[in-house]
């Protein structure tokens, strides 16, 4: 209780996830037969073959998987992912009917609109450090163990779901659900990102000194400098290594070029930064 009185804002955007998730897989997915991923995919399939809503089977299937996974994550992780899982089980149910307010015909349509807004959902929860339980603790797991994204993990895992699903639905409806769970994957990752991502920047450059001040003073980032040594010249110089984000790579860029316009650049894109002067990552 003390850990949740300590995250009472992160606990609401979690709740307010889950409640995002279960209204897109209520009025996007269910009305046509679509699938969801993970636990809540293979709740939704045992509710098209008995009617029962899939809040009660996420919460069944879901307690073996705590129990095993809880070793492999962080206490304060799992207490989030239990209130992750246990209030999208029952805005599932609370939802169910959602769809007789507003049902979208065209089952193309329908799936997009079910993957962006249940990966805008999951990516709350996920951007908040807590997951919906089931295969997103397999998902975090595999993350933390081998550095894979999120939305990667998933959609492998979904892939297996959908496969499954065939057998209920069509391959139509497999289609279908497999875009839908595309969508929901990158939105997801966008979430947890960013869609400022930052990028690494090297420069090599007989500027250096020039090229540092200017980068400190017009775009307020610190760099580091990276000690090289021409192959050719034998000539020593400093690499400057730093990060920036999107917006702040096209300003670097006419920088560097005023100075130095001989200078060599290079711009990677990083998978997530973390450490001082930078956000928190959310695993």
């Amino acid at each position: 209780m003390e850990l949740i009185k300590r995250n009472y804002t992160r606990v609401g955007f979690i709740l307010l996830g889950s409640l995002v998730y279960s209204i897109g897989v209520n009025v996007f997915l269910i009305p046509h037969k679509l699938l969801s991923g993970g636990v809540a995919g293979i709740s939704i399939l045992i509710q098209y073959i008995t009617g029962i809503s899939s809040g009660y089977f996420v919460i069944l299937l879901n307690i073996p998987i705590f129990i095993i996974g809880i070793k492999a994550i962080d206490k304060e992780f799992g207490i989030m992912s239990f209130i992750g899982m246990s209030s999208m089980s029952i805005f599932l149910i609370l939802t169910k009917n959602f769809h007789s307010f507003y049902t979208m015909n065209d089952p193309l349509l329908s799936c997009l609109c079910g993957g962006i807004i249940t990966g805008v959902g999951s990516g709350i929860i996920f951007k908040n450090r807590a997951s919906e339980g089931g295969t997103d603790i397999i998902s975090v797991i595999l993350k933390k163990k081998y550095g894979m994204s999120i939305g990667s993990i998933s959609f492998i895992i979904n892939t297996l779901v959908v496969t499954l699903g065939t057998f209920v639905g069509s391959l139509e409806i497999a289609v279908y659900t497999l875009i839908s769970m595309y969508i929901k994957s990158k939105v997801i990752d966008k979430a947890i990102e960013g869609f400022d991502k930052e990028s690494a920047v090297i420069v090599i450059t007989k500027k250096s000194d020039k090229i540092k001040e200017a980068i400190h003073e017009k775009l307020g980032r610190g760099v580091t400098y990276l000690y090289g040594e021409g192959t050719y010249t034998g000539d020593k110089k400093n690499v400057i290594y730093c990060i920036l984000t999107a917006k702040q790579i096209s300003e670097a860029k006419k920088l560097i070029s005023e100075i130095d316009d001989t200078a060599v650049v290079s711009i990677i894109e990083t998978t997530e930064v973390q450490g001082k002067g930078f956000k928190e990552v959310a695993f």
